[in-house]
């Protein structure tokens, strides 16, 4: 490694030691997937039966055949079973939730597959459950995220960090920049928007595994920073699997309200806030777990006050390379995230 990649990740090194001193031992209630055995699910499952019963005052008793079954099934397959009888893919994913909910098991140990939206590229290589080796070493296209996540093995990676990456066009950008060779070691993954089941389980999966530090970079907007918030604390609709969706860790590179300050971002770039945005934007920094980052107020508090946001997409008024030869990093290279 030359001196000037020595420099450049210096600081995420620091990063990285300050997050593994911080590791909690996984506690009781934070087991992995592949610890829910699978006499523990069918001891769920007899539970539901026996309150079923019990709420029965007359009549044949309820039966639950459970077939040992090694295949998995699809979630829009399902749907595509019975459409006249979901009428949408929506309810089918409600259904999901709510008996994963009930069991209190996570939808992969019912066998049911989410479909995956994500994509992954860097310095990663890992098997499938199926054997099939998966290299993401190409700079030019993108691997898809597993739709199995759970069954993913041996990965092998020498990367200094993860980034998150909002949106597809900024991960396409990214790619068609060489990003990953330029500042290799690192991995870069996008949920395209608000991020699917798989894509979370993907960045957890890799924090379990590899404990680097991971990054987000998102719009300076209160969507951008809705979607980090549900890689760092979860969301409402899956909140009871948070423990296994969620990477406390996560920080802030970029695009911060204060960057555009900084920046000198053109105001023809800059976006005002609409009705919607400030109602979000007021709503986030009620929220109880934003108490813990302060630096993270501050950035909304300032987007409050200026009443403009801007697209990662703006830095290219300032350059059209901007974003991959000079602000990213600059930003890894001096502790430029909070």
């Amino acid at each position: 490694m030359s001196s000037f990649d020595a420099q450049l990740f210096s600081e995420i090194d620091k990063l990285r030691v300050q997050l593994l001193n911080n590791v909690d031992v996984m506690t009781e209630n934070q087991r992995t997937v592949g610890e829910i055995s699978q006499d523990e699910i069918l001891t769920h499952i007899e539970g539901v039966i026996l309150g079923i019963v019990s709420s029965l005052s007359r009549g044949e008793v309820p039966i639950l055949v459970l077939p040992n079954r090694s295949t998995w099934a699809n979630i829009r397959d399902i749907y595509y079973n019975n459409t006249q009888l979901f009428g949408s893919q929506r309810t089918v994913d409600s259904i999901i939730d709510d008996i994963s909910c009930m069991l209190k098991v996570p939808r992969r140990s019912l066998h049911v597959l989410a479909t995956s939206k994500g994509l992954i590229s860097g310095d990663l290589c890992y098997l499938e459950e199926d054997g099939t080796r998966i290299d993401c070493h190409h700079s030019s296209a993108a691997v898809s995220v597993s739709l199995n996540i759970a069954g993913i093995r041996n990965i092998v990676s020498s990367a200094k960090f993860i980034m998150i990456i909002e949106k597809d066009a900024t991960f396409q950008r990214l790619l068609d920049d060489d990003f990953c060779a330029k500042l290799s070691p690192c991995i870069i993954i996008t949920g395209k928007g608000v991020p699917d089941v798989n894509s979370r389980l993907m960045v957890r999966k890799l924090w379990d595994t590899l404990r680097i530090p991971i990054f987000a970079l998102v719009d300076a907007d209160p969507h951008g920073i809705e979607i980090m918030c549900i890689y760092k604390y979860g969301s409402v609709a899956m909140s009871f699997e948070a423990h296994s969706l969620t990477v406390p860790s996560v920080m802030w590179l970029g695009l911060l309200p204060s960057d555009l300050q900084r920046l000198r971002v053109p105001e023809d770039s800059l976006i005002p806030l609409t009705k919607g945005d400030e109602g979000k934007l007021h709503s986030l920094l009620k929220r109880p777990y934003l108490a813990s980052q302060p630096d993270w107020c501050k950035e909304m508090e300032l987007m409050q006050q200026s009443k403009v946001k801007a697209e990662i997409q703006s830095l290219s008024s300032i350059a059209p390379d901007f974003l991959t030869n000079i602000f990213l990093p600059n930003k890894l290279r001096y502790g430029g995230w909070v």
